[in-house]
């Protein structure tokens, strides 16, 4: 039975962002058009994220930022600093190291298509931006979870999963969704390892798919998400650990069977299908019961669900199966 905890947000006041300085932030972007970031009280633009801007504009810059859902609008934590955020990432396509944002950049996100196939009405294929011009972008501050047990605060943008279900139009017998990220080893060294089971796949239930709270990503900090952290288009399921949070997806497959994903086919004592957030259940390896937060190295404890256990709880059963936690 799942009893209700404080919810996450009830934290220190010490440990979330001050509202007029993210409101600043915001006011800022919105008037600069999001092209550099504040930093020791004049404009700067980082040199590690230079390269960044030198890729053609993005298609769909003029939509962000998006619009804040009030209902997502913080966290119960300080946002972890741009640069940070956008220069700490796991991408395995393109190495197992932490400081791949560099490699990235030679993933080339247009032409762009996304194609939904399996238990659906009709098959079909979508250019990227058509895509994202026919959703209704909003902007959400979540936090993300790491298996490896580091954590990170940022405000994405997208739309929810539930929509991208509606446009899919699945049938009714269909029960889970199995997202293929892109395959290219001429810009992706990384899949050039053998022993990697690729393409990364990832996959949720109907059900968690449609929860309020399943996003998908196309923006980060008030512009076009950036190709280390998933672009063009990737997965935000904040409950769970972030190896489920797929990133520049190119496939949804809707099945009436579990999918095997990427991490549960290489290690699957290690990294299950369900992969909720839980301090009590430990990884084989190591703890989960806290976590560090990028940027700052702050040990805090580690929430149930990540703290969404009010929005996510129900879709499980029952707390006492193990397996919900891996």
């Amino acid at each position: 039975m799942w009893i209700k905890r404080r919810k996450d947000w009830e934290l220190p006041e010490s440990a979330a962002t001050p509202e007029h300085v993210y409101l600043n932030r915001r006011r800022f972007m919105q008037i600069a058009g999001g092209g550099a970031v504040i930093g020791a009280g004049a404009l700067v633009l980082p040199q590690r994220m230079q390269a960044q801007t030198e890729t053609p504009p993005d298609p769909t810059a003029e939509l962000y930022p998006a619009a804040p859902n009030p209902e997502f609008a913080e966290a119960g934590r300080a946002l972890t600093d741009e640069e940070v955020a956008t220069t700490y990432n796991n991408f395995y396509e393109f190495g197992s190291h932490k400081q791949i944002w560099r490699a990235a950049q030679a993933l080339p996100t247009r032409p762009w298509t996304v194609t939904f196939d399996g238990m659906v009405e009709e098959e079909r294929t979508v250019d990227i931006d058509t895509l994202i011009r026919a959703m209704p972008l909003e902007e959400r501050v979540y936090r993300h979870r790491c298996v490896e047990a580091w954590a990170m605060t940022v405000p994405w943008s997208g739309f929810p999963m539930a929509a991208l279900v509606d446009y899919a139009r699945p049938l009714s017998s269909a029960r889970y969704v199995r997202m293929q990220t892109f395959e290219d080893a001429e810009v992706a060294p990384g899949q050039e390892q053998f022993w990697y089971p690729w393409p990364y796949t990832e996959g949720l239930t109907i059900a968690e798919a449609t929860n309020e709270v399943a996003f998908m990503v196309t923006g980060l900090y008030g512009r076009p998400v950036p190709r280390q952290n998933g672009a063009p288009l990737r997965l935000a399921v904040p409950w769970k650990y972030g190896f489920k949070s797929a990133k520049s997806i190119v496939r949804f497959t809707f099945t009436d069977q579990q999918p095997l994903s990427f991490w549960e086919n290489l290690a699957g004592n290690e990294y299950g299908f369900w992969a909720n957030v839980n301090p009590e259940v430990p990884h084989p390896r190591w703890s989960q019961a806290t976590e560090r937060l990028i940027g700052t190295n702050d040990e805090v404890p580690t929430q149930i669900f990540n703290g969404y256990g009010e929005q996510v709880a129900h879709l499980y059963p029952d707390l006492s199966d193990e397996r919900y936690f891996h």
